[in-house]
């Protein structure tokens, strides 16, 4: 059983559609790359899958446990967030409110789940830290710390590595491709960086008004479009 599906789903803003006639799933496990142009719809994908979006026909579903409020999301930073005069630990623990439902303090069970995921990212030592201090990829560390709180099943990814430096970058790559691998935990990640998704994903979602293509990475390289974007991007590599 898939553990989220969109069938024929239409997607837009006033009225005017975006995408159209999109349909494709999402297994427990899966590691997927969601690319196109600018402005061809993908971060308004990721606002329907987290239910902040009502798509304009069609439906998208859940299953194998996973629900909306059980999905964690790394959106793309802006310069306010980056520059939040919070400390790390509190940071991380805020992803775990919609898991566990609103109260005035964070429970044994909430501050041991934000001290694995900081563990287990390597920023517990950071814990006390402000989060404004620190660096690009420190900062994205610890909002991934953060969306882990939120789930066991399904992390969503907007455009993860914008703005990092090159060793931030392959870091955070690295990181996504063990989380996925070891903890088993999907993936669903935008992103402009094609290297990427034909190095660490599984599948590719290339999408504009109409999607242009849903299959394996494989697949996706030997097809006309994938050759285009590709050679486009320079991106062209076979893994």
């Amino acid at each position: 059983m898939a553990q989220l599906w969109c069938k024929d789903v239409v997607l837009g803003y006033e009225g005017k559609a975006v995408v159209q006639n999109l349909n494709f799933e999402v297994n427990k496990g899966d590691y997927l790359c969601i690319v196109g142009e600018n402005g061809s719809g993908k971060s308004t994908l990721m606002k329907a899958l987290l239910q902040l979006k009502k798509p304009m026909a069609g439906e998208i579903t859940t299953g194998e446990g996973l629900e909306a409020d059980k999905i964690g999301y790394l959106p793309q930073q802006t310069i306010v967030q980056r520059d939040f005069p919070a400390s790390v630990q509190e940071i991380v623990r805020s992803g775990c409110l919609g898991r566990f439902g609103w109260h005035p303090f964070y429970q044994k069970a909430e501050k041991a789940i934000a001290e694995k995921n900081m563990k287990k990212l390597g920023i517990l030592p950071l814990a006390k830290r402000c989060y404004r201090e620190l660096s690009g990829g420190q900062q994205q560390r610890v909002l991934l710390a953060r969306a882990l709180c939120a789930t066991k099943y399904m992390l969503l990814l907007d455009e993860p590595v914008a703005g990092l430096d090159p060793v931030a970058v392959q870091e955070m790559y690295d990181l996504l491709k063990r989380l996925n691998q070891e903890e088993k935990i999907t993936i669903i990640m935008v992103s402009h960086d094609i290297r990427a998704a034909v190095l660490y994903a599984d599948h590719i979602l290339h999408i504009s008004e109409e999607p242009l293509f849903f299959g394996t990475k494989e697949e996706y390289q030997n097809s006309e479009i994938g050759k285009e974007y590709l050679s486009v991007t320079g991106g062209e590599q076979h893994v």
